[in-house]
């Protein structure tokens, strides 16, 4: 057999006849590395696999017993309604954010349904494996097996021996495969075919292998490896969240059997990850209302389909230095500054000597702009000294002109508000066209102004 060299592109996965200091793909300086490929001579005689005729769309069968349902709600939810059985998910985090963590436990509730599991890592031993069992599950199900080897072949083995209805690779780019060698673990090359491997198993073999494929973040924050990973499989989890934080959240950025955007929360505790069924209770304070604090407002959010209830604290303090903070835990500095411009210029505050912080109860981050009248009205409660009632809530974006601004789907997030009781919404004019909702009343105003004076003067 021959053997032909080639060059790959450790960043981008560029492929090249010759060694190249500089990647003309990506940019990169010395990120070619050497590999060997043997190549096989085939016969001269032509081959003809078995043909498939056509089906008419229609009439291809789909049923809900396709997915596999678990215990873990939040989970279900970005999914899409449970897990396809011969789907090939990948999830990914920066290090610690508690990937492997998850998928033990979800293939511990599989394997508690009668289903087999083989759990793969290239990354720990078996004892380490055993060692986090113990510490986050309740008992061990005896249709969980796991083997801990580098080696993509002896995977391959074991699947074939034990015919597992579920399948986790922990994480994808520590396996290599023979026939690729001496390409090193890691090797954009390697973790492609090894992925094709996995996605063999899930739709080719004797019966179908749902798989979740544990795959390592860069320092760009995305999936070590070729883009074309991502385009390999049928779904993507992006898993955030802060190491000294407990809560994680876990983002659907592609789902062939699911909406895209779709987001879950889990809570970090000793006992693993906690699936956070309720959002909206978790989010915000939960404060009689005679204990009202002042510079904290609440707001709805949108994460995927679902409305997500919100608390927004802010702390405004005298600044003895020129420049004073501005900190903003849940937004990004850019939004911060230019609502306090607007609180300043429409809104008649000042704060050019003041130290301004917001943060959001739970560590959620913010991402849409119809926050921006909560976050107002939190920085004004804090100056004037005033607690807004725990029962009002607010959703507008805040234009430069001071204009209240429209909301996408606001009726969505005012039934997310009356089921949890609250009384009052300020929204902007205009934006709801019939008030269907008795039992809570909802403000319209035009600009900042008039929501300021109806509060604090």
């Amino acid at each position: 057999m021959k053997i032909k060299t080639s060059y790959v592109c450790n960043e981008c996965g560029y492929k090249s006849a010759k060694w190249l200091g500089k990647c003309p793909e990506c940019g990169n300086w010395n990120t070619f590395e050497e590999y060997e490929t043997e190549i096989k001579k085939t016969s001269s005689k032509k081959t003809v696999s078995k043909r498939k005729t056509a089906t008419r769309l229609s009439d291809v069968k789909v049923n809900n017993s396709d997915r596999i349902i678990t215990k873990i709600n939040e989970f279900n939810r970005i999914t899409g309604g449970g897990i396809v059985r011969d789907s090939v998910m990948i999830i990914t985090s920066p290090p610690g954010g508690g990937k492997s963590t998850l998928t033990l436990t979800i293939a511990n509730d599989i394997a508690t349904q009668g289903m087999k599991v083989v759990y793969a890592t290239g990354e720990e031993s078996e004892s380490q494996i055993r060692s986090r069992a113990d510490r986050i599950l309740d008992s061990i199900n005896e249709n969980v097996w796991i083997i801990s080897d580098t080696n993509m072949n002896s995977v391959i083995d074991a699947v074939n021996t034990i015919e597992p209805d579920f399948l986790v690779i922990d994480s994808i780019q520590t396996f290599a495969l023979e026939e690729l060698l001496p390409a090193r673990v890691g090797n954009p090359a390697q973790t492609m075919e090894c992925a094709a491997e996995v996605v063999r198993i899930a739709k080719s073999g004797k019966k179908p292998c749902a798989s979740i494929i544990i795959g390592q973040m860069n320092k760009n924050d995305e999936i070590a490896g070729l883009r074309s990973l991502e385009h390999l499989v049928d779904a993507v989890f992006v898993m955030e969240g802060d190491s000294e934080n407990e809560l994680r959240s876990i983002t659907a950025t592609k789902n062939r059997f699911g909406s895209t955007g779709e987001m879950g929360f889990f809570s970090m505790t000793e006992k693993g990850l906690v699936s956070i069924d309720n959002p909206s209770e978790f989010f915000v304070t939960q404060r009689d209302p005679k204990d009202a604090v002042s510079g904290s407002a609440i707001t709805v959010i949108r994460e995927g389909s679902r409305p997500i209830i919100a608390e927004i604290e802010s702390l405004v303090s005298n600044s003895f230095t020129p420049y004073p903070s501005r900190i903003g835990e849940a937004i990004k500095r850019e939004q911060l500054n230019t609502v306090i411009s607007i609180l300043e210029q429409r809104g008649g505050i000042d704060l050019f000597n003041k130290n301004v912080v917001i943060k959001a109860t739970g560590g959620i981050k913010f991402k849409e702009p119809f926050v921006n009248l909560a976050i107002i009205v939190s920085i004004a409660s804090s100056v004037y000294k005033k607690p807004v009632p725990s029962n009002f809530a607010f959703i507008a974006d805040v234009g430069l002109t001071g204009e209240l601004k429209k909301v996408p789907n606001l009726e969505t997030r005012i039934k997310e508000l009356y089921r949890m009781g609250f009384d009052k919404i300020f929204i902007a004019k205009g934006n709801i066209k019939k008030n269907d909702f008795k039992n809570i009343e909802i403000v319209e105003l035009k600009n900042l102004k008039d929501v300021l004076t109806l509060l604090f003067k």
